[in-house]
């Protein structure tokens, strides 16, 4: 497995974290919030303290899932050809 794939399948896998964990972020909010979140957080009509909340909210969720789909998947790969891939850090 070169690391053209891993990149690849990186980026793939770091874009569907994202989307679940704002599935995820979404949904714990409804729950704790009895309300949608933003729907856009920069419009002027959205009070200042929910557009900050949901940012902070929906931003660390978003990063954590990502994070740790991308430690993961550079653990498995490691595993799996028997050597780190050149520069993890450009998975995403």
């Amino acid at each position: 497995m070169g690391d053209k794939v891993f990149k690849l399948v990186g980026t793939g896998l770091a874009v569907a974290a994202g989307i679940a964990a704002k599935q995820v972020a979404t949904r714990s909010w409804k729950l704790v919030m009895n309300d949608d979140p933003p729907a856009n957080p920069e419009d002027p009509d959205t009070e200042m303290w929910e557009a900050v909340a949901w940012a902070l909210a929906s931003g660390a969720v978003i990063a954590l899932a990502r994070l740790m789909m991308t430690r993961k998947w550079t653990e498995y790969y490691t595993a799996s050809v028997g050597h780190a891939p050149a520069n993890p850090d450009d998975v995403s």
